[in-house]
């Protein structure tokens, strides 16, 4: 049995972009991950509303996600590989944040996850690095994101360079899903198929060995 952390902001925990309700478990993307791995994979749901990489936000407190890091994979360790999916929130524009900026955020919690042997018999698990889309018309967030749309689209790139520098696997999740023209930060249900999809050929092909 391979077992696999997810962590990650409001699109891993679900978030319905139409409203504020919760995508149900058999659609968030996590939950398809798990039905599309099958029986020999165990996929573990992290996802927190607001979460940041490493920022302490004023207004939504207990969000920094290298705060919470270690005592989540501590607690379900041991696991074989974790996807990170963050920094849409570290675009909000009271954090006043650069793309390149927010890529070592996301490098310092790949790291970070690597230097622990939280693995399977004592090992160090692996990491795949998921860059969010970029962020889409923006409706009622407006005010929140303001100025974030251009920063969202050079994350990639950076992100990529996080990966490489790392040791991470990496996907661009903006290459095979876009944020819901409902909200412009959170995917529909057919996205969270897609990426779903996507991850689990990554998972495979990382842990083919």
């Amino acid at each position: 049995m391979k077992t696999i952390v997810c962590y990650g902001d409001s699109n891993t925990w679900g978030a319905d972009p139409a409203g504020d309700s919760r995508f149900g478990p058999d659609v968030r993307w996590t939950g398809v991950l798990a039905q599309l791995l099958g029986p020999g994979f165990h996929v573990i749901e992290e996802g927190l509303n607001g979460r940041t990489t490493i920022v302490n936000d004023p207004v939504e407190p207990n969000r920094n996600g290298l705060t919470y890091l270690i005592p989540c994979i501590d607690s379900h360790h041991p696991f074989d590989l974790i996807t990170i999916m963050l920094g849409t929130n570290d675009l909000k524009f009271r954090h006043n944040r650069q793309p390149a900026d927010i890529a070592q955020s996301v490098a310092l919690l790949a790291n970070t996850v690597r230097a622990t042997e939280f693995g399977p018999d004592e090992t160090r698990p692996q990491v795949l690095i998921i860059c969010p889309p970029p962020i889409g018309k923006l409706g009622d967030l407006g005010g929140i994101f303001e100025g974030s749309i251009e920063k969202s689209r050079q994350l990639a790139r950076h992100y990529e360079w996080a990966a490489r520098w790392t040791g991470s696997g990496f996907l661009n999740a903006g290459d095979v899903i876009r944020s819901s023209d409902a909200d412009g930060v959170h995917f529909d249900a057919a996205d969270h198929a897609k990426l779903a999809n996507a991850v689990a050929l990554k998972v495979r092909e990382m842990l083919a060995g």
